[in-house]
């Protein structure tokens, strides 16, 4: 049995340092705040805390007040996974259009709009950006989350958004190391397995994450993903071969490594949340996160005793858990120092990022819309990432261009049948997210071009499949900026 230096309550403090939990409502609980005054120095947040900038800096503020230098920590990648904005959809394109359009300052510029809203509202940890490489066109979890297929084209995309980010004095978290873009399963729901050479993930997969670490990123994020070639036995999130002896040591990064939410199906289904938080940290992770689906007392409570249970019994070193804990604090004081906040920001920067990210292919000459038209949406299943919280599609904004448009959504074999039923004898704009992962989609196109060949379609999703339609229209992501762009192009305004 370990013989313990320190004191019980310090023991018991970094065992709540390292702890990055969520809650449910918009108002801090009590039990949240109790944990505050006892050692607990992060707090995540989600959607559901959120109903207005306003309503969240009254929360962070809440916070504060029993802990000034709490760390509000938040998953706004901005695009298609934004919490800012989950009921209306995002002002800001995702990773993928940034990627399309491929000015590093233009990212640049957005990341430090993004980090300033956040700032404002209180939030000093952002989870993003996606340095994931999504060499993987069938990747369910990623894809439009990324800036692209090319590592070197992700690498200074990820520098830039580090960069912006933090210049607002945001700490930027990339993540997921060491890559999810060559999976084709969602951690969220299985663990996924990379089976690429160790020379081909140093090469392709590590490129945006030593340009994060070359940027400064404050944070890096582990992924929930086996690749043999670097552990054969246990997930990056558990592998001391991947975070410590890769990451800190050959790649010599020094700042705060978090988790993936530990109650993914990767992590939870396969070693339980109590001992993948020892082994994680043991690992060389700093903070666990935890609170996307789990977010109660009870499991802060059962985090904390596993880690001071493993304490006790030897099977976590005393002083990585020290460690890390004092890292977390190395953070917080790093949020708390005043940030160059001062350069000009475009008020529209998202809208005029989302713009110039549209590409358009014409079958024909184009003829704007001038009448409404009728709005199929393909819909998929949500990844969690995402959520089926937040709207998308171009609906909305075509009905606010052009009063009267009518909408649907679709699914299944069936859908392109359904879609021609409902459309009447009206113009349709067919709205898909990733055709190419979805037989169905394209069947459902196949049946609207044959009947409709002047159907416009509108690619929300990573464009992999052939364009075609009178009009194609790639955003290359669904935020609410991207279906105002081509809604603009459709009614030519």
């Amino acid at each position: 049995m370990t013989t313990l230096a320190r004191r019980p309550d310090t023991l018991t403090r970094d065992a709540l340092t390292v702890l990055q939990p969520g809650f449910t409502g918009t108002t801090a609980p009590d039990w949240l705040l109790r944990r505050l005054g006892e050692g607990l120095a992060s707090v995540g947040l989600f959607g559901r805390n959120i109903t207005s900038p306003g309503q969240l800096a009254d929360l962070t503020a809440q916070l504060r007040a029993e802990r000034d230098d709490v760390l509000v920590a938040i998953d706004e990648e901005g695009g298609d996974v934004t919490r800012l904005e989950v009921r209306t959809g995002s002002s800001f394109p995702g990773n993928h259009a940034l990627g399309a359009v491929d000015d590093v300052r233009l990212t640049r510029e957005v990341a430090h709009e993004l980090g300033h809203r956040l700032r404002a509202c209180g939030v000093n940890l952002n989870w993003a950006p996606s340095a994931d490489v999504n060499s993987n066109p069938a990747n369910p979890v990623i894809g439009v989350r990324s800036f692209g297929a090319d590592p070197e084209l992700v690498a200074r995309h990820t520098a830039a958004y580090v960069t912006g980010l933090q210049r607002a004095g945001v700490a930027a978290c990339a993540k997921h190391f060491p890559g999810h873009g060559d999976t084709s399963v969602d951690s969220h729901h299985a663990l996924p397995r990379i089976d690429a050479s160790r020379s081909v993930v140093l090469d392709r997969e590590l490129s945006p994450f030593r340009a994060a670490i070359d940027a400064g990123t404050r944070a890096m994020m582990s992924a929930h993903i086996l690749i043999p070639a670097l552990d054969p036995d246990r997930p990056a999130t558990l592998s001391h071969p991947v975070l410590t002896d890769l990451l800190r040591g050959e790649l010599g990064y020094t700042g705060l490594i978090v988790t993936d939410g530990m109650e993914m199906q990767a992590i939870a289904g396969t070693y339980g949340i109590e001992r993948g938080s020892v082994l994680a940290i043991a690992a060389g992770a700093d903070a666990i996160c935890v609170g996307g689906g789990l977010a109660d007392d009870e499991t802060v409570r059962s985090l904390r005793d596993a880690l001071i249970k493993a304490v006790r019994t030897g099977e976590l070193r005393e002083e990585r858990l020290a460690d890390a804990a004092e890292r977390v604090r190395t953070l917080s004081r790093w949020t708390a120092t005043p940030q160059d906040a001062s350069a000009a920001r475009p008020t529209e920067i998202g809208l005029l990022a989302a713009r110039r990210a549209v590409k358009a292919t014409y079958s024909e000459p184009y003829e704007p819309l001038r009448e409404p038209p009728y709005v199929a949406a393909f819909t998929p299943v949500a990844n969690f990432a995402v959520g089926d919280e937040t709207p998308w599609g171009v609906a909305a904004e075509l009905l606010r261009l052009l009063p009267g448009t009518r909408t649907g959504t679709f699914t299944g074999e069936n859908a392109g049948r359904a879609a021609l039923t409902e459309a009447g004898p009206g113009r349709i704009v067919a709205v898909v997210r990733d055709e190419h992962r979805h037989p169905w989609m394209s069947t459902a196109l196949d049946t609207l071009l044959a009947a409709r060949p002047n159907t416009i379609v509108v690619e929300m999703g990573v464009p992999q499949s052939p364009r075609r339609g009178a009009l194609h229209l790639a955003t290359h992501g669904a935020a609410r900026v991207c279906g105002q762009a081509a809604a603009e192009i459709i009614a030519a305004k």
